[in-house]
């Protein structure tokens, strides 16, 4: 797997923040900086998520993915599933996750709440390389909905 990110360059009277990630499966993913009113020319222009925020977009898509998997392979009927992550970071540098909490939803037709668990659990402990790793400096936890479709 690699991945090339450049520095978009400063644009303007006013330098920016920046970044274009170019993926090695061809996909671009555009990132900044967030704006520093003390300190304009070093900080971003709020034009694209934050770097941090896009390592907790991808594992939250990194999880749902096996939840998904699991339960199809389980031949359970899911038509959706999300997950929505609330974090907190370090206040020192470097500002690493220190808790994540995922709430998954999952719809489908006579999804037992307990395979939804299950497949939770699995992801977190066996499959997903984003959580397992961002578990060695947060505590993450998760909770399940099951709604019926």
């Amino acid at each position: 797997m690699e991945c090339t990110v450049s520095w978009t360059g400063a644009t303007g009277a006013r330098s920016a923040m920046g970044f274009l990630a170019e993926t090695g499966s061809g996909h671009t993913l555009m990132m900044d900086g967030a704006p520093d009113a003390a300190q304009p020319q070093n900080g971003g222009q709020n034009l694209a998520p934050r770097p941090m925020e896009t390592v907790l977009a991808g594992t939250g898509a990194c999880t749902a993915y096996d939840v998904v998997l699991i339960l199809k392979r389980g031949r359970h009927k899911v038509h959706a599933c999300s997950v929505k992550l609330t974090s907190e970071r370090a206040e020192a540098d470097p500002k690493v996750f220190t808790r994540i909490h995922m709430h998954f939803t999952v719809t489908g037709q006579g999804v037992p709440q307990a395979a939804v668990e299950r497949a939770v659990a699995l992801s977190h402990e066996k499959y997903c390389s984003a959580s397992i790793m961002l578990g060695k400096t947060a505590q993450i936890t998760t909770s399940v909905t099951v709604l019926e479709a």
